[in-house]
């Protein structure tokens, strides 16, 4: 039986919701992400920043903005030095102006990717997404790609069937 991991980045707290500011308990992506394993089975990592980012939602943009502007890669408290163990590598997160928040490529461009299944998940409030999967692919190199799906953040909560009949068919 293959294994899976799911990798995450997720934001609680202050985040965009319809176009208003919203606190929330559990951040969109980290849903998502627990949506996959709860269909397919896996270990879930989240990727966590030893900077954090500001609490205020506007702020919190404009340093993750500020961090792409940069081609930043933030320290992240803990990193991943293999996925040898694994088949299938799910990499979520939201989509900030195209690409993912930084902190996701500062753990993927550090693994090798050869011989696994990649699939994309972002999280969104109007852009889709973006460049992320095409980001992954880049990084990626030697992994062969399953279709990536794109969960609109404010229906994240309900989005367990459509998320979870998504990562039936990629594994």
């Amino acid at each position: 039986m293959a294994k899976n991991l799911i990798i995450y980045y997720s934001r609680k707290g202050e985040n965009s919701v319809n176009g208003s500011v919203e606190t929330l308990a559990k951040g969109n992506t980290e849903t998502c992400a627990e949506f996959i394993q709860k269909a397919v089975g896996g270990d879930l990592f989240q990727i966590e920043t030893v900077k954090e980012y500001a609490a205020d939602y506007y702020a919190c943009m404009d340093e993750a903005k500020a961090e792409m502007q940069q081609k930043a890669r933030p320290e992240l408290k803990k990193y991943l030095d293999s996925i040898d163990a694994y088949d299938n590598v799910f990499i979520c997160g939201p989509c900030w102006w195209g690409p993912f928040p930084m902190a996701i490529y500062s753990q993927i461009e550090r693994l090798d990717f050869h011989g696994k299944k990649v699939m994309t998940l972002v999280t969104h409030e109007s852009s889709g997404l973006g460049r992320c999967e095409r980001d992954v692919k880049r990084i990626c190199e030697g992994a062969t790609f399953g279709k990536g799906l794109a969960v609109h953040g404010a229906d994240a909560p309900r989005s367990e069937k459509a998320v979870s009949e998504w990562a039936k068919s990629q594994v």
